[in-house]
């Protein structure tokens, strides 16, 4: 039996000495915002993912009308465009993002819901040519997303970019192949922000990596390179 493929996951991310991830009022050096960008296009990706509340900046605040034919429509995926140079991968299990554009700077938007997003959202997205996958009935299969955004998309390197709890449910359901983190130059210190994994309450799930590089990068910052270890 032939197996089913899925991209390469690299967990790109900029964490704080102790691994938290939510940097407003870190005040730091200049040019770290363009050193992550650059450091981002090294790994030559074809499709970058992150969730709903991190793309909301990125989607804007479109209105979803209602319809006016009630027929229901199908929960299959709807495939806008697959010719597309890379892809923007939004997680929104509860289709809650209301695009004003199916594209992010020439980026094609892929949408990944649950089934028990209403007809009128689906109706909304195809009206966008927002291409949607579906992940699963009420919650998502993280490893069936991976493996539709390969065969529909032809996606072969992603990259996750997303907050605690995401970067968290990819690992414990094994699914990143290689972390890369810029280190910032700040102690965060707080109790109860997200940090760069987030996958459950008590124990967690325990994953162990094999340095591949380290390099200095502007403004301070560490640039380390791992890989899973499988």
């Amino acid at each position: 039996m032939k197996r089913t493929q899925r991209p390469y996951v690299i967990c790109h991310m900029v964490p704080s000495l102790d691994g938290r991830i939510v940097t407003s009022g870190w005040k730091l050096p200049p040019g770290v915002t363009a050193e992550y960008e650059r450091t981002a296009q090294t790994f030559h990706a074809d499709a970058w993912m992150i969730g709903r509340i991190s793309m909301e900046p990125y989607a804007g605040k479109a209105k979803v009308p209602a319809r006016k034919a009630r027929q229901p429509i199908p929960r299959t995926d709807f495939i806008a465009r697959r010719d597309a140079e890379s892809y923007a991968i939004a997680l929104d299990p509860s289709g809650k993002l209301r695009w004003t554009s199916s594209s992010i700077d020439e980026e094609h938007v892929i949408s990944v819901l649950t089934e028990d997003v209403s007809d009128d959202y689906l109706a909304f997205l195809q009206a966008k040519g927002v291409s949607y996958l579906f992940g699963g009935k009420r919650d998502l299969n993280l490893k069936q997303v991976l493996e539709k955004l390969r065969k529909e998309f032809g996606i072969k390197r992603l990259l996750l970019e997303g907050g605690g709890k995401i970067n968290g449910s990819f690992l414990a359901a094994d699914l990143i192949d290689e972390l890369s983190v810029l280190v910032a130059p700040v102690a965060d210190g707080s109790i109860g922000t997200p940090s760069l994994f987030d996958a459950r309450e008590g124990k967690g799930p325990v994953r162990h990596l094999k340095l591949v590089s380290f390099e200095k990068r502007r403004g301070d910052l560490l640039w380390l390179r791992y890989k899973l270890k499988r």
